[in-house]
């Protein structure tokens, strides 16, 4: 990059000289015309002798400003303004080669501007309305509000007060992702996703940026000259980016074609932009390999051009790129919202309504969502200005029947037309009938639009269509393939008319294949239309919710309720999935009722739904739909498990609704998320009233919300209403400390059958938990104890050591930097060795329990034979401590996670351990044939190695080749050291590029090839490890090939320079 940019500049300087000799007293009017401001031309004339010397300055700070964009036309251009023609025909008689330079700068310019103005033509206006020609909008009138959704790359640089805290980063245009004030991002930034769901605006953001950027509104405009707004759904298999561009974004110019395209965007590739839209919309055989979206996301093509793209959620596009920023488009703030709002009404002379719909929407959580969207929120307004008793009608149905009586309404009044019942007429109930029939059609061929062809022969009055205004007529954006289509007023418009029909031919014929419901996945991609079609018709809402329940009964059979909470144990990615499936499935099957709350249907979704998991902020929609199921399903019908959680003070108020009365039989998991703080006692009063109406309690997340010992001392007394409490967890209240446990005891008593215990980071002391450990003792049930982050020491093990003694089924046990030494381990171990039920040990981040610790852990290991994860992280541990863990670990036949990260252990270590961890288990001997010399470890999940000071690049090479052992491995961390550098004498002089551990190409080859021996990886960590081209190339490459391998993590100071960093499984850290 550097030779071409000295190149580049060296071709523009040769110019430099004539222009100073013949341009001299008059360097003022060339300055003024390169854009340049007065305050520089003063400190240009300040620091320069005379007019030659000011003049040579002016271009060489030109220059300098303005790097790629500082060209040979750019600067006649501006000698021409400036009147010194003379100098221009001097120079291109003296560099007559700048002719054809010109000539062809002349095209690039045609081309731009030509661009502007089909851009300013076609996107500036809308005239939403059919029958108000007065209501007119400009884009500019469009408000949108983004959310940064931070991907794993970008996610490492966000500060811990930031989106890592769970708040949300709004941004008020894409130029926010320019300030690192906001992104803490300061490299190049190639390519945007911007995901919503379908009818969210992606397409009206998208024509907005374009028409900003083309009139330098916006820093995406500012950085780049060519805008290119391309409609993904228009692109045909075959097609070159060349011809996408000079179809869909480029007027008929004279003289360009598809070879002067590909002449200006190979020349001005740092100055492109490409604005995509819709990549779910893109054909299936356009999205294949090598076609030319692919290799325009993968950086085959035009890899220094700057690329922004729309996209429903999980539509693929990762398959090809890693975005640097993942945003999501969230429409309308509730600011702009409002003015929206009055706009309307003033334009149409009834600025007093604006009021009360505004009243209306800041109620009425169902329509959230939806007018954040510029069209909806239009059409509601419409129907506010009918009657806005219309707007509130509690379901989805109700609205949109409304919504399409109005639109009737307006069209018969149009027409001179009576309408004398609120039906529909036959003729325009039919016609809407067969808009419908077409509607479900392109729905489930995923598509928003109706290709007028379609309509040919079937005897449809689509002008009757658009004259009601439901659908518009657009011609598509392709020349070359040009079509008119009609286009739905809204998404969900197009999901209500499919709805109808269905809802009507059900009667002919069966739901199921109407709807084709084959699977979860289906049912989830088609939610609104299922929804639609349960609230226009009861019977309808029977047989879908047949299917529902037989689909529910067939693929989260596999799921339980703790699949839904934090696990200790490593996940199968079958189980991940289907548990984030399942808590959408609980919100459509909680929509159906809402549409249709009849007894039939609240046993259907009772009978769907054997756990009801929900965030109560995020899915305020469903809350009316939640309590009436709560307060109506019989208590013998109640689901095993009920999991809530909540954040905010709407949050809580809407929990205090929810149990303003004892629901008996119910048992409720209830977690109060980051921003949920109490607050002060009496906060603290108000949800104990809360719990005290659900006896059945079962689980208690008060985690980071800010409890103080009074508060604590409130909901203590609450325990004598929750009997049956699991689970409590008050971990990450740091205003606990020690007298939170003094009034913390006092309350163990009322909860005999507490199984998990978790107090981790509470400021607690060796003198807390001296008053804790008795109170504790006849909790002989407890499962769990988390006592990490603490400054326990060494005092109180003992006492803790006989409190463990009384836990007979503890399976968890987490002592994470809690300051314990060998000396504490010592009192511990007899307490340990008897908890032969105990599956998880965490003794992390404690430095001094060293080697001795460790043996004396691992000479009870043997007796513990049910240990699945093994976490001895930062402990201090060498090559001495991991010899006794080794000949330890072939009894641990279950163990699934192992950790010795950030010890100070050297290759002969690491190598023996791995070795023993490689040799099968005892099980997989029996179960496999005598002299089987392939037995592997198919039980070890997760192995962390990394940070490991003393292992070399040739330790981990020899790691890379034994782990094709391993291949029930998930995750695996091989990193280098951060601080000291492996492989060099610590008297050696580090350079910030020596501190990493370097892998050989040998070594490096090996463990490409391995990654294929490994099936189920998705994670491995080389941070701080460095490699060579080949190398690098090799290990990148295996892991972009692996099936399940969704991050390989590496950092930017071990890539090899001029190495290709575009795979999409890439996660480079910053530091």
């Amino acid at each position: 990059m550097a030779e071409g940019w000295h190149d580049f500049a060296t071709g523009v300087r040769k110019y430099f000289f004539y222009i100073k000799e013949n341009v001299s007293s008059d360097w003022k009017d060339l300055a003024f015309h390169l854009d340049f401001r007065r305050s520089d031309i003063n400190n240009i004339a300040g620091r320069n002798r005379d007019d030659k010397s000011r003049c040579m300055d002016l271009l060489e700070e030109w220059l300098k400003c303005n790097g790629e964009k500082s060209t040979r036309e750019v600067l006649l251009e501006a000698l021409s303004e400036a009147n010194l023609q003379s100098t221009v025909d001097g120079l291109k008689n003296k560099y007559p080669e700048s002719q054809s330079q010109a000539s062809s700068s002349q095209q690039e310019i045609a081309v731009v501007k030509a661009v502007k103005k089909y851009y300013e033509l076609k996107l500036t206006h809308v005239k939403p309305l059919i029958w108000n020609d007065n209501f007119t909008l400009t884009i500019s009138d469009i408000f949108t509000q983004l959310e940064l959704v931070p991907t794993s790359a970008n996610l490492l640089e966000m500060s811990e007060d930031g989106l890592l805290s769970g708040q949300e980063t709004k941004l008020n245009s894409l130029d926010d992702l320019f300030n690192p004030d906001i992104t803490a991002q300061s490299t190049e930034i190639r390519c945007v996703l911007i995901e919503g769901e379908a009818g969210g605006g992606k397409t009206t953001f998208l024509s907005k940026e374009a028409l900003d950027a083309v009139s330098k509104k916006t820093e995406l405009g500012r950085r780049h000259d060519i805008i290119l707004l391309i409609h993904l759904r228009e692109v045909r298999d075959g097609e070159t980016i060349e011809m996408i561009v000079l179809d869909q974004c480029v007027p008929t110019t004279k003289g360009v074609d598809v070879g002067s395209i590909e002449t200006i965007l190979e020349k001005n590739q740092s100055r492109v932009l490409f604005l995509l839209d819709g990549y779910d919309e893109l054909r299936t055989e356009a999205r294949a390999p090598g076609q030319a979206i692919p290799k325009l996301l993968d950086g085959k093509l035009y890899p220094f051009s700057m690329i922004v793209i729309t996209s429903r959620p999980s539509a693929g596009v990762q398959q090809y790129t890693q975005p640097d920023y993942q945003v999501h488009i969230k429409g309308f703030s509730p600011e702009h919202m409002r003015k929206y709002i009055q706009q309307y009404f003033s334009i149409i002379g009834n600025p007093h309504i604006a009021d009360g719909l505004q009243a209306i929407l800041d109620k009425n959580s169902l329509v959230t969502d939806l007018v954040r969207t510029p069209i909806f929120l239009l059409l509601v307004c419409v129907l506010c200005e009918e009657d806005q008793e219309l707007v509130s009608t509690g379901t989805m149905t109700g609205l949109y029947n409304n919504l399409l009586k109005c639109l009737v309404k307006k069209h018969c009044k149009r027409e001179g037309v009576d309408m004398l019942t609120e039906r529909l007429l036959t003729g325009v109930n039919d016609t809407l009938l067969q808009l419908g029939m077409f509607a479900l059609e392109a729905l489930l061929g995923n598509k928003t639009f109706i290709d007028l062809t379609q309509l040919e022969g079937q005897h449809i009055n689509w002008d009757l269509l658009l004259r009601l205004g439901v659908v518009t007529l657009d011609v598509s954006a392709s020349k070359v393939h040009p079509k008119k289509q009609l286009n739905f007023s809204h998404k969900t418009m197009q999901d209500f008319l499919a709805g109808r029909y269905v809802a009507h031919a059900m009667g002919n014929e069966d739901i199921g294949e109407l709807l084709q419901l084959t699977s979860i996945h289906k049912a989830l991609k088609l939610s609104n239309l299922i929804q639609f079609t349960c609230g226009c018709d009861s019977r309808a809402t029977q047989v879908v919710m047949a299917e529902m329940i037989n689909l529910s009964s067939k693929e989260f059979s596999c799921l339980r309720p703790y699949n839904f909470q934090k696990s200790h144990m490593p996940v199968k990615a079958f189980i991940r999935k289907s548990a984030e499936n399942y808590r959408t499935f609980v919100l459509l099957c909680l929509d159906i009722l809402n549409e249709n709350k009849e007894p039939d249907v609240l046993q259907a979704v009772s009978r769907a739904l054997p756990v009801i998991t929900m965030d109560l902020e995020r899915h305020k929609k469903q809350h009316a739909a939640l309590k009436y199921y709560l307060q109506n399903i019989q208590s013998s019908l109640l689901q095993n498990n009920v999991m809530l959680s909540l954040s905010g003070e709407d949050g809580f108020q809407y929990l205090q609704q929810l149990f303003a009365s004892p629901i008996l039989g119910l048992q409720l998991d209830l977690k109060l998320c980051y921003n949920a703080h109490l607050g002060s006692p009496d906060q603290t009063t108000r949800l104990v009233s809360v719990l005290m109406n659900v006896p059945g309690m079962r689980a208690l997340d008060l985690s980071d919300t800010g409890l103080t010992p009074s508060m604590l001392q409130v909901l203590v007394q609450g325990f004598g209403h929750m009997p049956l409490l699991k689970e409590l967890d008050l971990s990450n209240n740091r205003d606990i400390g020690d007298a939170g446990m003094n009034v913390l005891e006092s309350g163990l008593s009322s909860v005999p059958h507490l199984t998990v215990l978790r107090l981790k980071l509470v400021c607690m002391t060796a003198v807390g938990m001296k008053s804790l450990v008795p109170k504790m003792r006849h909790l002989e049930e407890l499962t769990e104890l988390d006592i990490s982050q603490n400054d326990i020491s060494d005092t109180e093990m003992e006492s803790v050591s006989a409190a463990l003694l009384n836990f007979t089924a503890m399976q968890v046990f987490v002592l994470e930097r809690i300051g314990i030494s060998n000396t504490g381990m010592r009192k511990l171990v007899p307490a340990l060795c008897r908890s032969n039920t105990l599956i998880k040990l965490d003794i992390s981040r404690n430095i001094n329990i060293g080697d001795p610790g460790l043996e004396c852990i691992a000479d009870i290991l043997p007796q513990l034979t049910a240990i699945k994860v093994l976490l001895l992280r930062c402990t201090g541990i060498s090559d001495r401590g991991i010899s006794t863990l080794v000949q330890a670990l072939p009894h641990l036949v279950q163990l699934q996670v192992l950790d010795v990260s950030f010890n100070k252990i050297g290759d002969s270590g690491i190598v023996s351990l791995v070795e023993t961890l490689c040799q099968p288990k005892r099980l997989d001997i029996e179960q496999n044939p005598a002299g089987d010399k392939s037995l592997t470890n198919n039980t070890l999940q997760e192995l962390h190695i990394g940070g490991v000071r003393g292992v070399t690049g040739t330790g981990l090479g020899r790691v890379a080749q034994l782990i094709i052992a391993l291949p029930a491995l998930t995750r695996l961390d091989m990193s280098g050291s951060w601080d000291t550098p492996a492989h060099l004498p610590d008297t050696a002089d580090v350079t910030q590029a020596d501190t990493h551990t370097h892998l050989s190409d040998t070594a490096a080859m090996t463990l490409a090839k391995a990654l294929p021996r490994l099936p189920v990886l998705e994670w491995l960590d080389l941070w701080y490890i460095s490699m060579e081209p080949a190398g690098f190339q090799a290990v990148v490459q295996a892991a972009e090939e692996h099936p399940t391998l969704d991050r390989l993590w590496y950092d930017k100071g071990g890539v090899p320079e001029g190495a290709d960093t575009s795979a999409s499984c890439l996660t480079l850290n910053p530091w």
